[in-house]
């Protein structure tokens, strides 16, 4: 083995190890996931193949009862788009790292992001803990740790959905991991405005349609996080001034 295939796959596990603490979150979701869309009517194949190819709970379920409806294809495209419209944030933030990536690589890697592995990744950068190469790699590393553990909880609850109750509140074990993650990332002025900001725009659009309160959301987060930053930041020429 070459010295770079070496130092890829020793960057790789790198990244396994990262996500390691958050792949409980991952697995509840997956879990209940998979209850979900069997005791939403699905079959356990159709289920399957859903979760192998879709990768996303959120879209999954929302586009479920407009599946079992009869709904238009175009309509149930359209609801897992808007769904999903979150990770469009989450590729343009990351995009500055990947860009020097081929289209085809980079387009891999956006199949595997998820709300962990986003977090996991910008932490790292906040911190200035990624490698300086193979970037690619450490995210694969997360990526392939987070998709195993998913598929493997998401097919066991798609075959146990008969078993497993519905009311055990998994899904809430999910989102308290994700609140675990983001917390630590909250140790700077622009980014705890952008989640206070978030956080009340999210709440205050909650009953828009296609979940689009939670891109307002983070759109509005990203903006006051974004202005905050600008403001702590000297004019261009001050440093030089003084």
């Amino acid at each position: 083995m070459s010295a770079a295939a070496a130092a890829r796959r020793a960057t790789f596990r790198a990244g396994q190890r990262e996500i390691l603490h958050a792949l409980p979150g991952s697995a509840a979701w997956g879990l209940i996931s998979g209850v979900a869309m069997v005791k939403g009517g699905l079959s356990v194949p159709w289920a399957t193949a859903m979760t192998l190819s879709v990768y996303g709970a959120s879209a999954q379920l929302a586009a479920l009862p407009l599946i079992m409806a009869g709904a238009p294809l175009w309509v149930i495209i359209a609801t897992g788009f808007i769904t999903n419209l979150r990770f469009v944030i989450y590729s343009a933030a990351i995009r500055p790292y990947f860009a020097h990536l081929s289209l085809r690589r980079r387009a891999a890697l956006g199949f595997f992001m998820t709300d962990f592995a986003f977090t996991f990744f910008m932490r790292a950068a906040q911190e200035n803990r990624l490698p300086e190469r193979d970037r690619d790699a450490w995210f694969a590393g997360m990526a392939a740790n987070n998709w195993f553990t998913w598929q493997t909880f998401a097919c066991t609850g798609i075959v146990a959905a008969g078993y497993i109750p519905t009311d055990w509140g998994l899904e809430f074990t999910g989102t308290l991991a994700l609140i675990a993650l983001v917390g630590p990332a909250l140790n700077a002025r622009p980014a705890i405005v952008g989640a206070a900001v978030a956080s009340m725009v999210a709440l205050l659009a909650h009953g828009l349609p296609f979940k689009l309160g939670l891109f307002c959301g983070a759109l509005a987060g990203i903006a006051a996080a974004t202005l905050t930053d600008g403001l702590r930041r000297p004019p261009p020429g001050a440093e030089s001034a003084a």
